[in-house]
């Protein structure tokens, strides 16, 4: 039998061991569980603690130890390798035998497709929060960048962070009434480039000025009308399903195909 390791709220032990572990959405939509071998480096063993404490627990993180059969068909990788979606299907004696001999196991998880059983959980106990790294191993000590696709929207001291160290392109944004006067300041119609990094900017917030951004679905620049959908897309302002609607019969293919892409994603 191949033993792995669970990191999971503390709220949600008492059900695991009524009920098991129910399986959650991994990569590709495919349903199951994410744990690790139990090692002989307890380090290394809960080296994700830190890191799922990040996305915020309730009451905690336990670490709940699972049986598995030797030859339960599971997937194996580093977690690049699921975004890249080349991680491997192995048995569960076989995952464990690569992952052990690895000289660096830091950032390899292992998927088991379907649902862990009441009577696959050998025990549940707590586990000290501070074991293991933060955003990636060996990330201590390394300048973190606060990029739109490196930063966690909501995070602890993510405002801090960008306001001390902010990127070039990615925030923190100018105040909108900034943003509304450089827009004013483009004339009528306005330059395209000064237009479109204000649509930028409001691109990053979860609510805008609908009415003064309204106009710009006229603009003579398809490249304008684009970036008003991207804009406007990820708003949670009153109107931004009549203007999309309106954006949808664009004569420019580049426009109607970023109305697709903002639809199929909602």
């Amino acid at each position: 039998m191949a033993m792995f390791v669970h990191l999971t709220s503390a709220a949600y032990a008492p059900r695991i061991r009524r009920s098991g572990i129910r399986a959650g959405r991994g990569r590709d939509g495919m349903r199951g569980v994410y744990c690790f071998p139990v090692l002989t480096s307890y380090t290394l063993t809960h080296q994700w603690l830190r890191e799922l404490a990040r996305s915020g627990t309730r009451g905690g993180l336990v670490a709940v130890h699972i049986r598995l059969a030797d030859d339960e068909p599971v997937r194996a990788g580093h977690y690049a390798d699921r975004a890249r979606g080349v991680e491997v299907a192995v048995s569960a004696a076989e995952a464990v035998r690569r992952i052990a001999v690895l000289p660096d196991p830091r950032g390899w998880e292992v998927f088991v497709p379907r649902a862990i059983r009441a009577h696959e959980v050998h025990r549940t106990r707590t586990a000290p929060q501070v074991t293991g790294w933060r955003y990636r191993p060996d990330a201590h000590g390394t300048r973190p960048c606060t990029c739109s696709g490196c930063r966690v929207r909501g995070e602890y001291g993510s405002r801090r962070l960008r306001e001390r160290m902010p990127h070039p392109l990615d925030g923190p944004p100018p105040p909108v009434p900034v943003l509304l006067a450089r827009i004013a300041a483009a004339g009528d119609p306005g330059d395209p480039v000064v237009l479109r990094e204000a649509l930028h900017w409001f691109g990053m917030r979860r609510r805008g000025p609908l009415g003064h951004l309204g106009p710009l679905a006229a603009h003579p620049d398809a490249g304008v009308r684009e970036d008003l959908v991207w804009a406007v897309a990820g708003w949670a302002t009153p109107g931004v399903a009549t203007l999309l609607e309106a954006l949808a019969d664009d004569p420019h293919p580049d426009v109607r195909e970023a109305v697709e892409a903002v639809r199929g994603d909602a």
